[in-house]
């Protein structure tokens, strides 16, 4: 019986471990995309929410009846490294993309049911009268294009369902007819800032201002308050970066991560969450061996900015800091030696392009560093030089 007994606790441990790392990826999960993890995240939704909260300061939302999950995930520090994008893998959203998204967002919370021409028309009038934003005009192709990205993205978080035609009809017909049912419950869970932007103040009414955390105590916070803020905001990172270096960190985070207690609770979360923890002298970076989490890997084939990057950071850790401009010299070398390849780089200036992409990924992945003209590879790149084996050597 007590064979048993273990076994069941070890399930329930595997089980939540697991759904922690599948919210990480998918922060906001439907039941209709992913049944079996969603059944999972239902069922222990108490120990999940306890977990996040105490370990994250997150707050996780199970509604099963409306078949969703959402972990609120608040940012420990501003980072654009997780844009959203236009489809999977795609180029990220610009500004207008995003100032098109806040704007049908809104518009949607009027009516349970709306058509595409009649939400583009509401729009057009909320750009209009909103000072700063400029005008929307769904004539132009450009404008559509943007629109309809926005438009596929509330798609994807459920917050839209086409019943009628597709939403990419509109980009080749401003009359298309495109028929949605709106969820505005889905809608609202979109926003994942720790204050309403309704209950800010006209003075304090900045982005900033969002994602301030009461539980911190603000300018004034007692000594239980900052060791809170330490832990959250340490496993934050942990969570949310590839690699978390140690001189990234602010002094009080640096010393919590180097405290026997900021010890313990980073292998504790990582041990409940199913994470392996690599601790260096460098910083602290969490591996999931199963890959539950990863929204994006890398080394990955999937796209030439990430190929390069691969032979760049080779470069760059037996050769460098380099100058910005040896990086443009050894792409335009892979394009020469491989004129089949990276299609998209093979015309002028793509040289520059293809090495500023990869070394936005590199960046990304806290491979690499810029600093003013100067590129060098961060500790973590080391893991990824090329073993090129012993000399060959003759006899003599």
């Amino acid at each position: 019986m007590s064979s048993l007994a273990n076994q069941l606790v070890r399930a329930e441990k595997e089980e939540i471990a697991r759904a922690i790392r599948t919210l990480l990826a998918r922060p906001f999960l439907a039941a209709d995309d992913e049944p079996a993890a969603f059944a999972v995240i239902r069922k222990r939704r108490e120990p999940l929410t306890r977990w996040f909260d105490y370990f994250c300061g997150w707050r996780l939302v199970v509604e099963p009846r409306e078949g969703y999950a959402r972990l609120v995930k608040v940012g420990s520090r501003p980072t654009a490294t997780r844009p959203a994008r236009r489809r999977a893998g795609g180029p990220p959203f610009d500004r207008r993309r995003y100032t098109l998204l806040c704007l049908c967002a809104a518009e949607l919370l009027a009516a349970p049911v709306a058509t595409i021409g009649m939400l583009a028309g509401r729009v057009a009038r909320a750009a209009a009268v909103e000072p700063g934003v400029p005008p929307f005009d769904p004539v132009g192709a450009d404008e559509r294009a943007a629109f309809v990205d926005a438009l596929k993205l509330l798609e994807r978080h459920g917050a839209i369902t086409a019943t009628d035609g597709t939403t990419d009809a509109y980009l080749g017909d401003e009359e298309a007819k495109v028929l949605y049912r709106v969820d505005t419950t889905r809608v609202i869970r979109l926003l994942a800032a720790p204050v309403p932007p309704s209950r800010l103040p006209g003075a304090a009414g900045t982005p900033a201002a969002l994602t301030v955390e009461a539980r911190y105590g603000g300018d004034e916070p007692s000594e239980t308050q900052r060791a809170l803020w330490a832990r959250h905001s340490v496993i934050r990172r942990l969570l949310d970066e590839p690699v978390v270096y140690r001189d990234e960190l602010t002094p009080a985070q640096a010393a919590y991560a180097a405290s026997l207690t900021g010890r313990r609770m980073i292998r504790r979360a990582a041990e409940e969450a199913g994470f392996v923890l690599e601790e260096r002298a460098e910083g602290l970076l969490l591996v999931d061996t199963e890959a539950t989490a990863t929204d994006t890997r890398f080394p990955d084939d999937g796209g030439h900015a990430k190929v390069a990057a691969l032979l760049l950071l080779d470069l760059l850790v037996t050769a460098g800091p380099l100058p910005a401009g040896r990086l443009d010299e050894e792409a335009a070398e892979l394009l020469r030696r491989f004129p089949q390849w990276a299609r998209a780089y093979q015309s002028d200036g793509g040289a520059p392009r293809l090495a500023a992409d990869a070394l936005a990924v590199l960046a990304m992945f806290g491979l690499a560093r810029r600093t003013g003209d100067r590129v060098a590879a961060l500790p973590a790149g080391a893991r990824y030089r090329v073993d090129r084996g012993p000399a060959d050597t003759e006899d003599a």
